[in-house]
Order: structure tokens, then C-alpha cells, then sequence
């Protein structure tokens, strides 16, 4: 049986089309989120952070909470306090009554900064279509964010957003080890009174406490 070649060719072309206009839709969505987020003077959320690796039989749950205001944040997590002025880091432990001062240098290029959370997939990926999901009466979609450079620890991501609200609800690391990191959004809230100290490290409140710097 011979099969014909133009019909192979037109259902490739269709196939091509079909990704750019998915490819087009994700990136679309993503800088509607993007505008969203920009429009915002302060956020406020909290998140429930897992990490689960089912071959190693691992898996472990954690809370925090973060507050932003353009560059600057204030973040709650794994029972310290992490606080960017704009030009130093402070992470504040009262376990150990230990403060660790760093310059913006120093931390810039470590994880993803919390006050970049929001919008870090803007640079370095490339974007697919990917599942639609109901959540509790929430229209979540998810893009896949596929690494644009050679990456050991990343296969991809998956950035949940509520199609409605135009913010993110969920990201999910999926890495190269077969480790899945899920980090889940709640409580947004935007636009938030601060005080105009807020984000001012104070160290008269750790008299006893011992700083690193």
C-alpha cells in the first residue's frame, strides 16, 4: 500500500501550527500575569511548600509566607525570617539567635528571589500549552516552562495560573532525580499597607544575637 506523501506533509504543517498557536496562547497568558503582578505596589500570600521524591520514599511539607514590595520582601520559612532592604539580605534565625548579613552580590544568583517569584519565567524557558484543571471552582491553567539551556537539575516546570484572576496558583519543579518540588499560592492578597519602615532591618530588636557579616 502506498501512502501518499502530501497528506503526511499537510497533517506536519497542521501539527507545526497547531504549537505555535499553543506556544503564542501560553505566552499570552503569562504576560497578561505578568501586567497583573506589575500593577500591584505590594503583595501579600501565603504558600505550602513539598518536597517529594517517590523512589528515595521522600516527602516533606512546609509552610511560609512572603511579603513584597518591588525588589524588597520579607519572607517566613522553615522557622527563619529572611528580609532584602534592596541592597543587603538579613536571615534572621532565633533557633540558633544568629543573624547573617550578605550584599546583594552575594545572594542575587541564589534560588529564586522571592520577590521575583511571581514573574522569574519571563527569561530562560521556552512555553507549551499544557493541562486545564478545576480547583475548588478556580479555572487553573497550566503552562510548561522547558528550560531553554542545558539544565542537570530541571527536566521542566509546570506554572499553574488562574485564568480568571491573572495570578499564579501553583509551580511544580519536576527535576532530573525524579524529585518534584510543588510550591502552592494562597491567601493573595494585593496592595497592602506598610509601614515605611517595613523592610528596615533593625538589630536594637536582637540584642542578644550574634551577626555574621
Amino acid at each position: 500500500m502506498r501512502i501518499s506523501f502530501i497528506p503526511l506533509f499537510l497533517i506536519f504543517c497542521f501539527t507545526l501550527q497547531l504549537n505555535a498557536q499553543d506556544t503564542e496562547a501560553a505566552k499570552k497568558l503569562l504576560d497578561q500575569v505578568s501586567d497583573n503582578i506589575a500593577s500591584f505596589k505590594t503583595m501579600k500570600f501565603d504558600f505550602d511548600y513539598v518536597l517529594e521524591n517517590r523512589q528515595e520514599n521522600i516527602k516533606q511539607e512546609t509552610e511560609g509566607s512572603v511579603i513584597v514590595s518591588g525588589d524588597r520582601y520579607k519572607l517566613l520559612f522553615l522557622g527563619a525570617e529572611q528580609l532584602f532592604d534592596g541592597q543587603k539580605t538579613y536571615t534572621i534565625v532565633p533557633e540558633n539567635e544568629e543573624i547573617t548579613i550578605e550584599d546583594l552580590n552575594e545572594t542575587e544568583d541564589i534560588g529564586i528571589n522571592p520577590s521575583k517569584l511571581l514573574y522569574f519565567y519571563k527569561e530562560g524557558y521556552a512555553f507549551q500549552w499544557d493541562i486545564k484543571q478545576n480547583v475548588m471552582g478556580r479555572n487553573i491553567q497550566f503552562i510548561r516552562l522547558i528550560p531553554t539551556e542545558e539544565n542537570k537539575d530541571v527536566n521542566y516546570l509546570l506554572l499553574g495560573i488562574d485564568t480568571i484572576k491573572k495570578t499564579i496558583y501553583r509551580l511544580i519543579e519536576i527535576g532530573a532525580n525524579e524529585t518534584r518540588t510543588t510550591l502552592t499560592i494562597s491567601n493573595f492578597t494585593a496592595d497592602v499597607e506598610l509601614a515605611d519602615n517595613f523592610f528596615t532591618f533593625d538589630p536594637s530588636l536582637y540584642p542578644d544575637y550574634y551577626i555574621n557579616q
